[in-house]
């Protein structure tokens, strides 16, 4: 699966970009003047191989969870047991992300890929389109949480690939139920200290500009982290030119499933609206594995995790907020739908200066 994904990505469509450029030029406001939603859609028509491209909508939210052996190192102060906690509360509507995915019309899917406690209730099946009103919780776990990455890899190759199918088999639910946008989540304590592994990874930045507070740690738990980030690296000196061996050796599971997520929606040419660290460090597994899926990716915003600023920086890609958030779940690319919803509405409803009978200069 996960290499007949890869062979279906393709580079930006050239001629659509250009049209894109052109009908802006046409259109009934100064050139320009619409800043960076011009450029985005630009790369969204590019993407879809049509100008205008289709509009990104409906919106579908992927919560990816699980859970990291690292947490015994002491770098959250979060018991583990909130992965699963936080689950429910996704799956009872009562989380951020679900009140930002209510305002925005997207729907909400959560999906267990490596929780390491029970979870509060059961699976359901795919739907044949999108139901917003209903959070749905999907089962398809690899293990029970990683192993500790500063011990042992976090997972073996197969569990990695594994993850990485998970994600892209997400994918392809969702937009074969209409979606027409994706949104990244995640839910996973400690998952930070992956995040930072593996952007130091895939970057070559050091630690210490790759790793953050996450939840919110004390200076001690954060030198410690950093520390605990360091000696992961070490030990496993992870190739970046072999993703699934970087994920492997220092990632999660929702990690590798995100980085999956990306893979098939570039391959079906629909755009991923990225959130915070967690994405963005899926994002560099994803362009690792195949280059031309940065062109499906919408950077949402720019999260307070340092790290965050290193992987957008590497990935060339700018974040349409910045808002200070830290939180995760997909609530930053929640709140960063509606621009791009915009920047495409503008192509498919803007008069055109000949068509509005108004004068150029």
């Amino acid at each position: 699966m996960l290499e007949t994904t890869i062979a279906a990505i393709r580079p930006a469509d050239e001629a659509a970009m250009a049209a894109a450029r052109e009908l802006h030029g046409r259109l009934t406001k100064p050139a320009g003047s619409l800043g960076a939603l011009e450029e985005l859609s630009v790369r969204l028509a590019g993407l879809a191989g049509a100008c205008p491209p289709p509009l990104p909508e409906p919106a579908a939210v992927a919560i990816f969870a699980g859970d990291h052996g690292v947490h015994a190192q002491g770098v959250s102060p979060w018991p583990q047991e909130v992965t699963a906690q936080m689950i429910g509360n996704f799956l009872a509507g009562g989380a951020v992300v679900n009140a930002f995915a209510r305002q925005a019309g997207a729907s909400v899917t959560v999906v267990d890929v490596g929780v390491a406690t029970a979870l509060p209730t059961e699976p359901v099946a795919a739907p044949a389109v999108l139901d917003p009103a209903v959070p749905r919780l999907v089962v398809a776990s690899v293990r029970r949480g990683t192993r500790d990455l500063t011990v042992t890899a976090a997972l073996t190759r197969d569990e990695a690939l594994a993850a990485v199918q998970t994600g892209i088999r997400i994918a392809d639910e969702l937009i074969d139920a209409g979606a027409g946008i994706l949104l990244t989540g995640d839910m996973g304590i400690a998952n930070t200290t992956p995040a930072a592994a593996l952007i130091a990874a895939f970057t070559g930045a050091d630690p210490l500009d790759t790793t953050g507070r996450g939840t919110g740690v004390d200076d001690p738990t954060y030198a410690h982290k950093v520390a605990v980030v360091r000696a992961a690296l070490a030990r496993h000196t992870p190739d970046p030119t072999d993703p699934l061996g970087v994920l492997a050796a220092v990632g999660g599971l929702e990690h590798a499933a995100l980085a999956g997520l990306i893979l098939g929606a570039a391959a079906r040419r629909t755009p991923v609206l990225l959130d915070g660290v967690i994405a963005v460090s899926a994002a560099l597994a994803a362009a690792a594995f195949a280059p031309a899926a940065v062109c499906a990716m919408v950077a949402g915003h720019r999260s307070a995790e340092p790290g965050a600023t290193a992987a957008l920086r590497h990935l060339g890609l700018d974040p349409l907020i910045e808002l200070g958030l830290r939180l995760g779940e997909g609530t930053g690319a929640l709140l960063a739908l509606p621009v791009v919803t915009g920047a495409v509405r503008v192509l498919h409803e803007v008069a055109t200066f000949d068509s509005a009978g108004v004068a150029e200069k």
